[in-house]
């Protein structure tokens, strides 16, 4: 990767009139806003559809795109909505946080009104669409076509004819043609308008990071038509699942839930349902960032119905076999690894045997006193640089908020930071000033936003993936900053590279 840099902003916290960030003329803006700051990326949380606790890395598909992002002025525009069908509509109090209970409602009840115009006059490519997509498509439909018909149960709680694809759930497709198009229409109204972004953002010279998790959701169509992708019983039900041992964060650990791949049986298959997820997802993005990158070499297994996380042990992946058959089959694969978390000698030498870049967080190198594998004098250009990710408090809430004294002195001395200089601008100076070929900034630090802007507190449940940045908050002063950073640390798009010593 060439030494540039880039902006971690999620779509849905785009600013916008319909309660949640869109693909819509917001999302265009930000992309000449990256242009103009000279930034050769943008870097997005999973574009998939979300369900318990609204978070995007617990979706009901590894491939359906999340309705909430298509742009209802563009369906205004093609005459797919009337101005009425928006009448009274609510979206949301706050203009500044997601209210997904409000949009989940409201947002359906719009997209409903345009479902017969939609079919009635379809576009020309949506018979291609429909062929092309019908493998994970058609299974996705009926998924959640009977998973409406029960209340949006888990379909684990289904009734027993109904947890496998079959006649009893086709007989239910075929009472319910509108739910089956509802869900065909927003998948093509989504996938049409993000490859359209993209497009624009690709020729304004701005690449997209994409981000796909390493596990699906227990309540998943995967799950419930491919159950023997996982490790399950005979009835379906997953024998382990996926979380993180204790740790100094948590005694207990993390038990995140999500069914536990066989891989053994996936490997004798040539890893398929791997490599077409991954050519879904360069088909996507540019880039794809893999979450739990360190699950492919060894993953933290909890017996399924375990009461907490620290009942699991470490249990070998796939390793580097699992990438050497993605390569063969799909080439040189653009892929940045997420190698946090409990790092060992066998996760390095995976990641070196691959050579995808790892992550270098700044906002782990000050615990006050040691000489942190994180601070920047430790980097290697390799690697994609950020203060903090999504799961990070913001640069000034890790600060003013958690930061002990001795945190905070060994941080301001390190960084050189100016009287009255913000933290935030502190560390990101420090991230574009690193030897990292990349470094990513957060658009709320950027913005110097405390942790009222957090984006996810990992292990909660509520009040999380709710930020939105608001209208107006990219001034021009922000600009010249960012691009007198850009400019000031040779991360300009196109450069040449250091002059070579005469």
């Amino acid at each position: 990767m060439p030494r540039t840099s880039g902006v971690l902003m999620p779509v849905s916290a785009l600013p916008g009139a319909y309660g949640i960030g869109s693909f819509g003329a917001k999302a265009y803006q930000f992309v000449d806003f990256l242009t103009r700051c000279h930034q050769g990326y943008w870097q997005i949380l999973p574009l998939t559809t979300t369900s318990y606790g609204d978070s995007p890395y617990q979706s009901f598909s590894a491939f359906a795109g999340n309705p909430n992002f298509i742009d209802f002025d563009e369906l205004l525009q093609e005459g797919y909505l009337e101005p009425s069908d928006l009448d009274g509509v609510p979206f949301g109090c706050d203009p500044g946080r997601i209210d997904y209970g409000q949009i989940f409602v409201s947002r359906r009840k719009v997209l409903e009104c345009a479902v017969d115009r939609f079919f009635s006059k379809p576009p020309k490519d949506l018979g291609e669409f429909l062929d092309e997509n019908d493998w994970w498509l058609a299974p996705y439909c009926e998924f959640m076509t009977v998973k409406e018909e029960f209340g949006l149960r888990a379909y684990y709680e289904w009734p027993e004819e109904c947890r496998r694809r079959g006649e009893a759930t086709a007989a239910i497709c075929a009472r319910s043609p509108e739910r089956m198009r509802y869900h065909q229409m927003t998948q093509y109204l989504f996938y049409h308008q993000w490859h359209a972004l993209k497009e624009y953002a690709n020729k304004h010279g701005v690449r997209v990071i994409g981000d796909i998790p390493i596990y699906v959701s227990r309540d998943s169509v995967e799950m419930w038509e491919s159950p023997q992708l996982f490790k399950t019983d005979e009835a379906g039900n997953p024998l382990s699942v996926a979380g993180t041992p204790p740790d100094q964060f948590s005694s207990t650990g993390q038990y995140w839930g999500n069914p536990i791949y066989d891989w053994e049986s996936m490997a004798r298959n040539h890893y398929a349902w791997w490599v077409a997820r991954m050519r879904a997802s360069l088909a996507l993005y540019d880039v794809v960032r893999i979450d739990h990158f360190r699950g492919f070499e060894a993953y933290w297994e909890v017996p399924f119905g375990s009461p907490s996380s620290k009942y699991g042990d470490w249990t070998k992946g796939p390793g580097i076999a699992f990438f050497r058959e993605l390569e063969d089959q799909l080439g040189r694969l653009p892929i940045i690894a997420e190698d946090l978390g409990f790092l060992t000698p066998e996760v390095i030498q995976m990641r070196e045997d691959t050579g995808f870049p790892g992550m270098k967080i700044l906002q782990f190198a000050f615990d006050g006193d040691s000489d942190s594998y994180y601070l920047p004098h430790h980097y290697e250009p390799n690697t994609i640089a950020y203060v903090g990710t999504h799961d990070n408090e913001t640069a000034r809430g890790w600060y003013e908020d958690t930061a002990t004294p001795r945190q905070r002195e060994q941080a301001d001395t390190y960084l050189h930071r100016a009287e009255g200089e913000p933290v935030s601008a502190a560390l990101n100076r420090a991230i574009a000033a690193s030897v990292s070929d990349t470094c990513i900034y957060t658009m709320q630090d950027l913005l110097d936003l405390g942790n009222e802007a957090r984006m996810n507190t990992p292990a909660t449940v509520g009040g999380n993936w709710s930020w939105r940045m608001r209208e107006g908050a990219i001034t021009r002063s922000l600009e010249e900053r960012l691009s007198s950073l850009t400019q000031t640390y040779f991360r300009m798009p196109g450069a040449s590279g250091p002059d070579l010593p005469q």
